[in-house]
């Protein structure tokens, strides 16, 4: 499994009329939030479609259970528990400064070659860096 953290603070221009954060500004805090955890693997999503592969969203998912709120700092808990083959599935759990859990979610990325748009196998340099945290 590989765990990463991302903070985010809540800007006023995410939050709606309540002063919570607007329910889908959560699916750009876990793109922040993955994009930071590939980055910590030593993977960037430019060096990837650089290599011809890309990783459209196939799914996503959301659970709430307290807002976020204006200038919170936010930590996202971002999981991959599984080894990825031509789909990757990303777990995030939201908390604010107090600990509390604000929210769940999941996402559903599919690797697919650039060119054709069809369904492909993990680059490289995605393998050596993330699968290979599987084969430990």
């Amino acid at each position: 499994m590989i765990v990463h953290e991302t903070q985010i603070r809540v800007r006023y221009a995410e939050t709606d009329k309540m002063g919570y954060v607007y329910y889908g500004n959560y699916a750009t805090y876990f793109e922040v939030a993955r994009v930071e955890m590939l980055r910590s693997q030593g993977v960037s999503y430019a060096s990837m479609e650089d290599s011809g592969v890309m990783m459209p969203v196939l799914e996503t998912s959301h659970k709430f259970f307290k807002p976020g709120l204006y200038d919170d700092l936010l930590t996202i808990k971002t999981y991959i528990e599984e080894k990825p083959g031509v789909r990757v599935f990303f777990d995030y759990e939201v908390f604010n400064e107090k600990g509390d859990k604000l929210s769940i979610g999941k996402t559903t990325l599919v690797f697919v070659n650039k060119e054709t748009g069809k369904p492909c196998n993990p680059p490289e340099v995605f393998k050596k860096a993330v699968c290979s945290k599987f084969d430990e």
